[in-house]
């Protein structure tokens, strides 16, 4: 059985026995008609042994972050292999094999990981296949209000959720559209838009929508709540630190350096240390708006 998903007009495929798609309740929102052209990637699920890397040469592993998956990448003849666990020291639960231009995707996965195995392998080659779109995958938790999508930045535990929370207490109209991977798009007419995926982390937000960028928000813990707008310079590594990209690929993270120009040029960026309480959502919100 074959889905078609549109993210951030992006349309993509999964493949699978019906049994798994009726199950990936969670890119039901996003489900769309077969495009034509092709999709720009196509993942098919396969209920196989994981593959070994006999074969592949070792290129890199990221294990960036102790609470995030480990990702060992290998290459064979410009195709790509990536092996995820759940942990940073954890057994090997999925393996994706890809085509150079990520467009044919192929997922083996271990007994009871199958839905870890697809979310990751979605999230992974749609970042990888749209970083030369002008689309950036975002860690980030997004609120809406008054029409406009408020980003808050920061690395896990920071408190991106919370904060996010603590909108929609102090404001009736503010509605969250993504609580993990939202997807960020530079439009020809310069508008920078947010994007509901079907990923958002431990928070189930699976929205098809969307809303015009009104701020980036870089967040950090303090005793007392203070904002204030970064220059491009200094936003600059909070933006890249929150974007996907496949950092050994230089043509790759050349195309979202150029992305992230583009969004600092267009969107504001802010700094707010805060504490847990509306007043901070409060404060961040009347800056925002005051200038934008």
């Amino acid at each position: 059985m074959i889905n078609y998903y549109n993210v951030a007009d992006h349309v993509f495929a999964i493949e699978a026995d019906e049994a798994l798609i009726e199950r990936l309740t969670n890119y039901a929102p996003f489900l769309t008609q077969q495009p034509d052209p092709s999709p720009i990637f196509a993942i098919r699920v396969h209920d196989e042994a994981l593959p070994s890397t006999e074969g592949w040469t070792h290129i890199y592993t990221d294990t960036s972050d102790d609470d995030m998956p480990r990702i060992e990448m290998s290459r064979r003849n410009g195709d790509w292999m990536f092996r995820i666990s759940m942990s940073k020291e954890g057994e090997i639960v999925s393996v994706i094999q890809c085509a150079e231009d990520w467009s044919e995707v192929n997922l083996f996965t271990a007994p009871n990981y199958t839905r870890f195995a697809v979310d990751n392998a979605a999230m992974l080659v749609y970042a990888f296949a749209t970083a030369d779109k002008k689309t950036l995958l975002f860690h980030s938790s997004v609120t809406v209000r008054g029409g406009y999508g408020h980003m808050f930045l920061g690395h896990s535990g920071t408190g991106k959720s919370t904060h996010s929370k603590q909108w929609l207490t102090a404001f009736d109209d503010a509605h969250l559209l993504n609580d993990d991977n939202p997807a960020v798009r530079v439009l020809p007419n310069d508008e920078v838009r947010v994007y509901g995926t079907p990923w958002s982390g431990k928070t189930p937000c699976y929205i098809q929508d969307s809303a015009p960028v009104a701020a980036l928000v870089q967040l950090a813990q303090a005793p007392e709540n203070k904002i204030w707008r970064l220059r491009m310079s200094q936003a600059y590594p909070y933006i890249l630190a929150s974007v996907s990209g496949l950092k050994v690929l230089p043509e790759m993270m050349d195309a979202l350096y150029e992305t992230i120009a583009q969004l600092l040029e267009l969107t504001p960026v802010y700094k707010l240390e805060c504490l847990p309480n509306t007043e901070a959502a409060e404060l961040c919100c009347a800056e925002i708006h005051a200038t934008h």
